[in-house]
């Protein structure tokens, strides 16, 4: 197997497990997957590439939760997300993104133990949530994605399983559309990277999809654990490496 081949299968695989990781846990499939990206096509088009692969993945997850999204969450998010991915997008050129992505890492801890010493603090009204999406957009036209992050601001809201996930995943979809349209004017996102995205998506979708049925069958306790644990996974990844997203 020649090596470009074998470089071919392992971004599938790579796109599948992580896509099937965030169709159980709502999250933790970009904070892995970037740094595999960024190792094969440096970090700016690594971000775009991942941009049209987790469109896939969390495009997957919102249809095969469709009966179970928020919708009229998803608009509120969308009010800030929209216009601050805009900005995220074109400073993707200059912006330092090793320090961004630990200051996640950092938040990301920091928010599972005020989990445990004050479980109502990621509680957010609708005001909130607009500004947890203009923080959402802003930090995934970045660092490609930032699920681990607003986690704890949909669980809090008390969605489980498919509520969470499909709506969470709704809310990607809004970020990652509007930064592909800016990477694409602002030649971030080529014919060349598009279409290396493309070409992962049917294993992006083909993860989301048996991610589903495991959590289908995954009870609610374990689900709960399993989010927390990938939280703590996700900042300890993001502030050692300084890379992920």
């Amino acid at each position: 197997m020649s090596g470009g081949v074998l470089l071919g299968v392992l971004l599938i695989l790579a796109s599948f497990g992580t896509a099937l990781l965030s169709a159980v846990a709502g999250f933790g499939g970009g904070v892995l997957l970037l740094p595999v990206f960024v190792a094969v096509f440096g970090p700016r088009d690594a971000v775009a590439v991942l941009t049209v692969a987790q469109l896939a993945s969390n495009g997957s997850r919102v249809w095969f939760n469709r009966h179970e999204v928020d919708r009229r969450l998803v608009m509120i998010f969308a009010v800030g997300a929209v216009p601050a991915a805009v900005v995220g997008a074109l400073l993707l050129t200059s912006a330092p993104l090793q320090a961004l992505t630990r200051v996640i890492g950092l938040f990301l801890l920091a928010m599972v133990v005020w989990r445990r010493v004050r479980p109502d603090a990621a509680r957010a009204g609708d005001r909130g949530f607009a500004a947890l999406g203009a923080a959402s957009g802003f930090g995934s036209a970045l660092v490609g994605s930032v699920g681990p992050m607003v986690a704890p601001f949909f669980l809090a809201r008390g969605m489980v399983r498919g509520a969470y996930i499909g709506t969470e995943a709704a809310s990607a979809v809004v970020m990652h559309l509007t930064k592909l349209v800016v990477f694409g004017a602002a030649a971030v996102l080529t014919w060349h990277t598009g279409l290396i995205g493309l070409a992962l998506a049917p294993a992006a979708a083909g993860g989301a999809w048996v991610g589903k049925r495991v959590l289908d069958r995954l009870p609610v306790n374990v689900f709960a654990i399993l989010v927390e644990a990938g939280l703590v996974i996700s900042g300890l990844l993001l502030l050692l490496g300084g890379g992920g997203g």
